[in-house]
């Protein structure tokens, strides 16, 4: 594995491109979260796949597929990026939060787990919290299946964060933004609700929105309770496939949205709404969500809003 190329700042994020040879390109994040400092929050991104074969109309990461990377290709990210800042591997943040979520559905990869029930053997990490966000692919029962047992036997107590992606409540218009079978809102629930016990952070319901959208509060009730969801709203990220898809984002990243008619239409349902927008600067960078710097190296034209930083190295 080499690092051939890198972007960002690092009192925000930086994105590294690593190359594990016969054109397997992957790309890390390591990340603050304005105001805290690494020691309060320190957060990974790192791949689980080589691209990613689920194609989501807003993530650039969709359409470079070539498999799956084993658990010691995972943790050449991990160690790369810890050994970095930590080299003995004592990592003394307050929470060290690692999203298996930059390139790949972690559930279509059985080595995520295999990672996050080593990862406590390998590092000293009082901190560590997995998180997984996912789309639900059919199929992936078994990966669940495993998931619930290594929760509940080492991550109890708020030390998991979990997550469905959603995106629409509207059935037609979910399986325009994910065009691959996926579990239906009933079964998400009954999953979920297996999931969540007394002390667990709530299930979070993601919605990276788009304009056209539509996100009805009625039809969250039929199946997720509020005792054991929140929601999570998030501005769509200026990707290519975004723009190629003329999508555009219901949330302004550049203004407040806790007055959205939206946003109190849920609270008034009863839940609890997190409009989770961050620093626009992460976009520059080209370190949020579904943004996919090799995409960006490859394209023709450059987007006004997106991967605007200088990429030091070369990906070519």
């Amino acid at each position: 594995m080499n690092v051939i190329a890198t972007t960002g700042r690092e009192d925000i994020a930086v994105v590294y491109i690593l190359d594990y040879g016969a054109e397997r390109l992957v790309e890390c994040v390591e990340a603050l979260q304005p105001p805290f400092s690494r020691e309060d929050k320190w957060v990974l991104l790192v791949s689980v796949m080589y691209g990613c074969p689920v194609r989501c109309l807003m993530c650039d990461a969709g359409g470079f597929y070539s498999g799956k990377l084993t658990a010691d290709e995972i943790f050449n990210q991990i160690d790369l990026l810890v050994r970095k800042r930590y080299p003995d591997g004592v990592i003394p943040c307050r929470q060290f939060k690692i999203q298996f979520a930059r390139m790949g559905e972690p559930a279509l990869n059985p080595a995520v787990l295999d990672v996050i029930e080593q990862l406590p053997q390998r590092y000293q990490v009082p901190g560590f919290m997995p998180s997984i966000s996912s789309i639900a692919p059919r199929g992936s029962e078994p990966f669940f299946e495993r998931l619930l047992e290594i929760k509940r036997g080492m991550y109890t107590g708020g030390r998991f964060q979990f997550q469905f992606s959603l995106h629409s409540t509207d059935e037609t218009r979910r399986d325009q933004i994910i065009p691959v079978r996926k579990w239906s809102f009933e079964q998400m629930a009954a999953y979920g609700d297996r999931f969540y016990q007394p002390g667990d952070r709530k299930v979070t319901l993601n919605f990276a929105l788009s304009e056209g959208s539509p996100v009805d509060p009625d039809v969250l009730l039929r199946h997720f309770s509020p005792e054991r969801y929140l929601i999570k709203i998030t501005p769509l990220n200026p990707t290519y496939r975004a723009a190629e898809h003329s999508l555009s984002s219901y949330i302004d990243p550049h203004r407040p949205a806790d007055g959205d008619p939206l946003v109190q239409a849920l609270r008034a349902a009863g839940y609890q709404v997190i409009v989770s927008i961050g620093e626009v600067e992460e976009n520059r960078i080209g370190s949020n969500c579904g943004q996919y710097i090799r995409r960006h190296l490859e394209a023709q034209n450059a987007l006004r809003e997106g991967y605007t930083y200088a990429v030091t190295g070369s990906a070519g």
